[in-house]
């Protein structure tokens, strides 16, 4: 049985242009409408923060308090089958640690949580930004983080994975620009046996995720309205996984190619091996082309059509409706396609916020959401 989750009350304060915001909810969609600037993606941003990470922007903490506020806080109530919980987070209040500004706490029904991971016990919240365009022609560094975003959402272990192995990726790093001296060797070899089970973890994760995405987008429709996409992994270590070496060996293959190769890692000043190098392939089914060969348009559709998988996905495993946030999502699309999107999103079962320009974008939706008009930091009820 799948937990319906949703927001019924929101309330942002000295949160980027939004010196106070509180919305009360129902368990329909919400669309932000409003002129740009208005401050409708940052609203979707603070409920981003309902999730570890730096949120849907990646943003340094002091960035997202209000000019001149001591800090910024996002308070929710998240309901789950009738069941509320109170969810705050923020920097107010928060000493500062390090030199980007502030460290965020999360707390849950008044109580402090250890980590910011804690979350993912009462939601899981997805996005698709306008920034999350060029994905397919990025970097491989996109591609990973996107990913791993994904992964996230049904193994809720990965993000500590995730951040253990860069920790400990650094500290080989910074061995391996040391004089070579016996203890030096030992604690090199205490680092990598830790990298490979991490980085082994890691891989196998991914590859699981891309298998079940896979197989839930062979039973999907038949990409009328958003083409297919099929996904793989490219580098030597999930190769080898993908050919069916088992998951004990790859790490015990990870750890002796770390060892053997600390040459090679020295001279070029970092660590080659692992899943740090890995990429996401995609490719246009119907099309049989790259994803990045296909237009500026295709590209949206594919990637509309994974996040619309990867919900489903997230819903089935998590046996939670995820929260979707989707910031411009309808501006390039067609009457027909918008109207596809809408009956997707609302055939997973959460609840989504959508942001535009145009409130009339959204009329497909109908009554199955609630309009809101925002301007200027206020947030008033669009009929």
């Amino acid at each position: 049985m799948t937990t319906f989750v949703h927001l019924s009350a929101l309330t942002l304060t000295d949160f980027r242009n939004h010196g106070q915001t509180s919305l009360d909810l129902d368990e329909r969609h919400v669309v932000l409408s409003g002129p740009n600037g208005a401050g409708k993606t940052n609203l979707i941003e603070a409920v981003s923060l309902l999730s570890p990470g730096r949120g849907l922007r990646r943003a340094q903490l002091s960035d997202m308090a209000r000019k001149g506020a001591d800090g910024f806080s996002v308070f929710a109530k998240l309901d789950r089958d009738g069941d509320t919980y109170a969810v705050g987070t923020g920097t107010t209040g928060v000493t500062a640690t390090d030199n980007t500004g502030r460290t965020r706490r999360v707390r849950i029904n008044g109580t402090t949580a250890n980590s910011a991971d804690e979350l993912l016990d009462l939601s899981r919240v997805l996005w698709l930004t306008p920034a999350m365009d060029g994905l397919f022609t990025g970097p491989a560094a996109e591609r990973r983080r996107f990913l791993d975003r994904m992964v996230l959402a049904i193994d809720p272990g990965h993000g500590r994975r995730a951040r253990d192995h860069e920790k400990a990726m650094r500290q080989r790093n910074r061995l391996l620009e040391a004089p070579a001296n016996a203890q030096n060797d030992l604690m090199l070899d205490a680092i990598e046996a830790q990298l490979a089970g991490l980085g082994t973890a890691m891989i196998v994760a991914r590859q699981e995720l891309v298998s079940l995405l896979a197989a839930l987008i062979d039973r999907s429709p038949d990409g009328s309205s958003f083409p297919t996409a099929d996904l793989s992994m490219a580098g030597e270590p999930e190769a080898r996984l993908e050919a069916g070496m088992p998951a004990g060996d790859l790490q015990a293959w990870l750890e002796t190619d770390m060892r053997t190769g600390r040459g090679r890692d020295r001279a070029a000043g970092r660590t080659l091996t692992g899943p740090h190098r890995a990429d996401l392939i995609v490719r246009h089914r119907q099309k049989a082309i790259a994803a990045s060969l296909c237009s500026t348009g295709e590209q949206k559709a594919l990637l509309i059509g994974l996040l619309l998988a990867h919900a489903a996905l997230t819903a089935s495993v998590s046996a939670m409706t995820p929260i979707l946030l989707l910031d411009e999502v309808a501006a390039h699309l067609d009457p027909e396609r918008r109207a596809a999107l809408f009956d997707r999103v609302h055939e997973i079962g959460g609840q989504a916020f959508m942001t535009g320009t145009d409130r009339d974008l959204f009329d497909a939706l109908g009554d199955r959401a609630q309009y809101l008009r925002v301007e200027d930091g206020t947030v008033t009820a669009d009929a």
